[in-house]
């Protein structure tokens, strides 16, 4: 697996686990900015351009593991329904967003270091 993707598995789990022991007696709402701030967070996922796809379905069960549990979810509860309850992206959203927006900065950028790399990738 990808050093990338297991180092944010553990830290996706490990900034859960912090939320369900400081927050847990918070409301559904003060949880949900809470987890899109410090679990949605996945800077570095528009940089990989080579994985494998079982690590990426790590990571995708990750997150949906750490949001049933942040939020008191069942297992066996429907993520579909619980992502359009509590308002979150679906991972998938999440990894677009992340490669959307490093694009647009990518493209918009006028240091000429990033304008040559740019330059010689065409």
């Amino acid at each position: 697996m990808m050093p990338d993707i297991q180092r944010e598995i553990n830290n996706m789990l490990v900034r859960t686990n912090i939320l369900i022991r400081k927050f847990s007696e918070c409301s559904v709402a003060v949880k949900t900015v809470l987890f899109k701030a410090y679990c949605i967070c996945l800077y570095d996922a528009s940089l990989w351009k080579q994985y494998h796809l079982g690590a990426l379905k790590k990571l995708r069960s990750c997150y949906h593991r750490c949001i049933k549990l942040f939020f008191g979810f069942k297992r066996s509860d429907s993520l579909t329904n619980i992502l359009l309850t509590l308002r979150l992206p679906s991972f998938d959203t999440v990894l677009l967003n992340a490669a959307t927006s490093f694009t647009h900065l990518w493209n918009a950028c006028t240091n000429p270091l990033v304008v040559n790399l740019r330059d010689l990738q065409h």
